[in-house]
């Protein structure tokens, strides 16, 4: 279950504080308020200031909750944090046969995929097209994989091997293949963006018609693993 931290506790703590006694104050100096009915609605309405308004507490409150919940709902794994403990799910490997319900902007989940490990070795039919939104995958293997279509947005893949795995026609964005074999995959007409491979080997990669921006460009193209012919396709000078 998710907690909130301690300065998020602050902040909410201080903001109520902070509404409470300038209401209070607000309040010494006018006249009680009076309470209306609504006869449109028949719901009740205060008309006068100087009742505190528990209404907007409540809103300033979840206001904050809801911003520590979007944050929290990030998986994207920083370069000093530390991973989550290996999941004891039996059935965690076979969860990429089925992905999961995404946002892919943000790299929102349902539910967490825990590929660490996992054997995928000339997977050709289970993985094809499935949404593997910030799966975690270091170490694991899918030599010879189809995964073609598939929706890896900020997935973790450090240290994992995609030797000849087929990624055309996929969304690879803002995957971290640090230090990933991939000799030989094929990128065909597959978006590229925001992903970083340093440390990765890439001999014999095809980048035909690979969507990628400049900035990303510039950084792949710094890779000495790749071939000339893969250096063509992709237009590094």
């Amino acid at each position: 279950m998710a907690t909130i931290s301690a300065a998020l506790a602050r902040t909410i703590s201080s903001s109520l504080h902070s509404t409470m006694s300038s209401t209070k104050h607000h309040a010494k100096s006018q006249k009680p308020s009076q309470i209306q009915f609504n006869s449109s609605s028949s719901s009740v309405i205060e008309s006068k200031p100087g009742v505190l308004q528990i209404k907007e507490l409540k809103n300033a409150a979840l206001g904050l909750l809801a911003v520590w919940a979007v944050s929290s709902a990030s998986p994207v794994i920083a370069a000093n944090q530390r991973l989550p403990p290996l999941s004891t799910d039996p059935d965690r490997c076979e969860r990429a046969f089925v992905g999961n319900t995404i946002g892919q902007a943000n790299g929102v989940y349902d539910t967490p995929i825990d590929l660490r490990f996992c054997d995928f070795t000339n997977e050709k039919l289970n993985l094809k097209g499935k949404s593997l939104t910030a799966a975690l995958m270091s170490e694991a293997k899918f030599d010879g994989a189809d995964m073609t279509e598939v929706v890896m947005s900020k997935a973790y893949a450090v240290g994992a091997s995609f030797i000849g795995t087929d990624f055309t026609n996929a969304v690879i964005d803002r995957v971290n293949f640090g230090k990933a074999n991939l000799k030989g995959a094929i990128f065909k007409n597959t978006v590229l963006s925001g992903s970083t491979f340093e440390g990765a080997e890439l001999q014999d990669v095809v980048f035909e018609d690979t969507i990628i921006g400049y900035i990303d460009l510039q950084k792949l193209c710094v890779n000495t693993t790749i071939n000339p012919d893969s250096r063509v396709e992709l237009g590094c000078r």
